[in-house]
């Protein structure tokens, strides 16, 4: 994986939780900053919501379904952490060097994640137990914080 650059910055950190309106009032009184933008990314089954912390976001994921990935996840593990995404330039030029180096994947292909970005996750097995999502492009947000 020599020839793929550095991730530029963490581009979020995602947290599962259980009800989305409750989570977002709470992480705006505690951070002391609005929730600027959420989005439904149906194929995906989850409801998210971001907060601007300074270069990084927080991003709270909420379920949309009783059986989605992030109902299964707060089934097994309860509300708390979830992910920790990485922004790079050369996704699929990462991926590819993944796959080749043994990495389980859980996307091979990036896909359409929140706020335009493509994404794809690597397995928890290959990252001592943490689930990373690499993002690349320009959020569609805005990220000032200034409403919903």
């Amino acid at each position: 994986m020599g020839d793929v650059n550095p991730p530029l910055r963490i581009e979020h950190v995602g947290i599962a939780v259980k009800d989305l309106a409750s989570a977002i009032a709470t992480y705006e009184r505690l951070l002391s900053v609005r929730c600027y933008g959420i989005e439904e990314v149906a194929d995906q089954q989850v409801k998210t919501a971001f907060f601007r912390v300074g270069d990084s976001k927080i991003e709270l994921l909420a379920s949309t379904s009783p059986d989605g990935p992030i109902a299964r996840f707060i089934e097994r593990r309860g509300e708390g952490i979830h992910h920790i995404a990485l922004n790079v330039n050369g996704l699929q030029v990462r991926l590819d060097g993944m796959a080749a180096e043994g990495v389980e994947l859980i996307d091979r292909l990036g896909r359409d994640g929140a706020e335009g970005l493509k994404i794809a996750f690597v397995h928890p097995h290959s990252t001592h137990g943490v689930l990373l999502e690499f993002c690349e492009g320009t959020p569609a947000g805005n990220g000032t914080g200034k409403g919903k």
